[in-house]
């Protein structure tokens, strides 16, 4: 048995640290959520996975090779060369690599089909390697948050196989014999992960792996009618398909991912799939140059990458079911600040990127409105504050109208924050205080930027930027400028959204109201 099946790789997850305290000036501090904190535990439990899953997308990881026609596409016998050269004086194990391999299709799976609405996955195991990969991507699909079941029907009785069903069932992952699937596997499962056949596969599948393909094959009449069909991954080569030349008389699985392995095979050309990934970041140059591979970038940390034709995206069936702790009013905080504060924290704990980032809309004189992000960079008990240029866009419908809103999106939560409310510039002692606690380059990025005006190009930002770094170099303080500065945002209205399913999302509604000569804030539900 050919051992090119393990050759293959993974993605590292992102891993998110819960900080003791996050500073957005020299003042304001955020404590982490503790552990007490019910929404930390259901995080932790349940949109964990979801949201690792985000936030490595957003890291890249689904960035799509620019040259569908650049890769390499490898033969079987240039794919088995390529095995023995790893497998030998590189010093890889076998278990090591079908580790490797798993996690590798795992993430794949996790990049697009997320557990909140494909939490239900079958693996179709083969007695080989590729079998082998099958039940160690289960395993990692388990900790992420999904529903494994496997059916493995000619188990291979060699230690390492029986150590991962062994690991499988420690978990409490089902095993289902042939017997007990299912007539319409659609019904009952969500993802159907195809295990059983590599590139080493030679001749026709036999009993039971010949029926198992044809009712993959068949899913697709489903697809037909109009009915809702179980998605099918494939692990390097669909099973049946010849390696080279593909699904030959048509009549193959057609698979919705493929997760080509190392480099994909001559086959992968054929795939007319929306979702192709390659795995396996260990290749080493050496390698590489020996067999002329040309492999795309991975970016960031990631062993795992979007290759192949970008999908075709049907924006109108766009949608996401959310899955969240429900927000109640007797939840709410009295003052709307501690609730931002509070939700604010859940942010920086999970670690979501820029937290702070808020859409700033305003409306001058013309009554039209604009919109940009920006940073929040203070709260207190009364406003929020940021800071900008006093001649931008902005800065002058602000003069003709001081009022704004703010827009909190906190996707990884499911959650968003509108502020809306007075406006009016802070001090300039305060804005001098913050200009200076601000990295030197972002400094001279202000005076060199004028906001909002046209500029012939790039270059002529770098060279006004070049002249003013050596004109303040050695320490020199940098005079802050006179049309840059701050402002503050007093709240007159807040509202607090939280996705949840079917749309029935929470909204409350904070508006003030005056008792006893003491502001008070009235706390109101509004339907979704």
């Amino acid at each position: 048995m050919m051992l090119s099946f393990l050759v293959k790789g993974r993605r590292t997850m992102h891993c998110f640290y819960l900080t003791h305290s996050f500073t957005l000036t020299h003042k304001n501090t955020y404590p982490t959520p503790s552990s007490n904190n019910p929404f930390f535990h259901f995080f932790s439990d349940i949109l964990r996975p979801q949201f690792r899953a985000l936030s490595t997308k957003f890291s890249g990881v689904s960035q799509t090779m620019g040259s569908f026609d650049s890769l390499s596409y490898l033969t079987q016998r240039e794919a088995a060369e390529v095995d023995e050269s790893l497998m030998g004086p590189l010093g890889f194990s076998v278990d090591q690599l079908m580790e490797l391999a798993g996690l590798s299709v795992a993430t794949s799976i996790a990049e697009v089909y997320k557990p909140s609405e494909y939490s239900r996955v079958l693996t179709f195991c083969g007695p080989g390697n590729n079998g082998g990969d099958g039940l160690v991507a289960a395993r990692h699909l388990h900790h992420f948050g999904y529903k494994p079941l496997v059916c493995y029907p000619k188990r291979t009785q060699k230690p390492l196989y029986a150590g991962l069903v062994t690991q499988l069932e420690a978990l409490s992952i089902p095993f289902l014999s042939v017997d007990d699937l299912p007539s319409d596997l659609s019904n009952d499962f969500d993802v159907l992960v195809d295990a059983m056949f590599g590139f080493s596969f030679h001749g026709s599948p036999r009993p039971p792996f010949d029926d198992l393909i044809h009712r993959l094959v068949s899913l697709h009449s489903h697809n037909q009618t109009g009915q809702k069909r179980s998605v099918i991954v494939s692990i390097d080569i669909p099973s049946g398909w010849h390696v080279e030349e593909g699904d030959v008389d048509g009549t193959g699985i057609k698979p919705d991912m493929l997760v080509s392995l190392t480099a994909p095979k001559l086959c992968a050309k054929k795939f007319i799939g929306p979702h192709h990934f390659l795995g396996g970041r260990f290749v080493p140059p050496a390698i590489a140059e020996k067999y002329n591979l040309v492999l795309p970038p991975y970016p960031g940390t990631s062993m795992c990458v979007r290759i192949g034709k970008p999908p075709q995206v049907d924006i109108s069936a766009m949608r996401e079911n959310y899955i969240s702790p429900e927000f109640l009013e007797e939840q709410a905080e009295a003052d709307p600040i501690n609730q931002f504060h509070k939700w604010f924290g859940d942010a920086l704990a999970v670690g979501l990127k820029e937290p702070n980032a808020m859409a700033l809309s305003t409306v001058g004189k013309d009554g039209k409105p604009s919109s940009r992000m920006v940073l929040l960079k203070g709260v207190d008990k009364h406003d929020f504050v940021w800071y900008t240029n006093y001649e931008s866009q902005k800065a002058r419908e602000l003069s003709e109208n001081p009022y704004a809103s703010l827009l909190f999106h906190w996707d990884g939560l499911n959650r968003q924050v509108r502020v809306e409310g007075y406006v009016q510039k802070v001090s300039d002692e305060e804005s001098e205080q913050y200009f200076h606690s601000r990295p030197r380059g972002s400094q001279i990025g202000a005076i060199v930027s004028k906001q909002s005006t046209v500029v012939p190009g790039r270059h002529v930002l770098h060279q006004k930027y070049k002249e003013l770094e050596q004109k303040y170099a050695d320490g020199i303080l940098i005079p802050k400028p006179k049309n840059w500065g701050g402002y503050r945002l007093t709240p007159h209205a807040f509202e607090f959204w939280q996705g949840q399913k079917s749309r029935l999302h929470d909204r409350l509604r904070y508006s003030p109201r005056e008792i006893d000569g003491q502001k008070v804030w009235k706390v109101e539900r509004l339907a979704p």
